[in-house]
């Protein structure tokens, strides 16, 4: 019974340990966007549609940070979007913004996972933020969002379209994190973007 208890205190000890550690490491800094980046100098249709990337991007990456299985398969309801649908929807918004902008035809990735396709936005977003920031005025003419019917929108209807569209997502997956037990972050400062200190 001894020798019982022995081992599980020291696998109690050590699940602890584990515990600490993760919430200790906090968020990835791997990916873009646990802060929003400095502002740019100037103002002109490149840094303005680039800084509305770094408020998505940021409102993204909070509200994604620290989910876990559970709240992946969360739904509201029968007929709503699960946590991982919603994350999928953006995924797929943010490649055609990267397409319009780009210039490309890409498709998503098959088979990748949850997680994958979380990093991938985020890095989505960073690429195409760069590139805004370096265009001209000019440069915004051939940002077009084009339809595999040849049809073409353009740039201001990504703004009001999968640019809003993801911004708006990420407010429905922070929503339905805090019903599954796992709210977001209350230290996040959307206003200055960062974590309150």
């Amino acid at each position: 019974m001894i020798r019982i208890l022995k081992h599980l205190s020291i696998c109690i000890l050590l699940f602890i340990s584990a515990v600490q550690g993760k919430a200790q490491e906090g968020p990835d800094s791997t990916l873009p966007y646990s802060e929003v980046p400095e502002y740019a100098e100037n103002y002109n249709a490149g840094t303005v549609a680039a800084r509305m990337l770094d408020g998505l991007g940021f409102r993204f990456y909070w509200a994604t940070e620290g989910l876990q299985k559970e709240d992946f398969d969360f739904r509201a309801g029968e007929d709503s979007r699960s946590v991982a649908e919603t994350i999928d929807h953006i995924y797929i918004m943010t490649i055609m913004i990267s397409n319009a902008v780009n210039q490309l035809s890409d498709g998503p990735e098959e088979g990748i996972s949850v997680e994958e396709k979380r990093a991938s936005v985020l890095k989505n977003i960073h690429k195409i933020n760069k590139k805004l920031k370096n265009s001209s005025d000019e440069d915004f003419e051939s940002f077009n969002l084009k339809f595999a019917n040849g049809n073409e929108l353009p740039f201001w209807n990504l703004i009001n379209g999968p640019i809003a569209d993801c911004i708006w997502h990420c407010g429905q997956i922070v929503t339905l994190r805090r019903m599954s037990g796992n709210p977001f972050n209350p230290d996040v400062s959307l206003l200055n973007g960062k974590l309150r200190k």
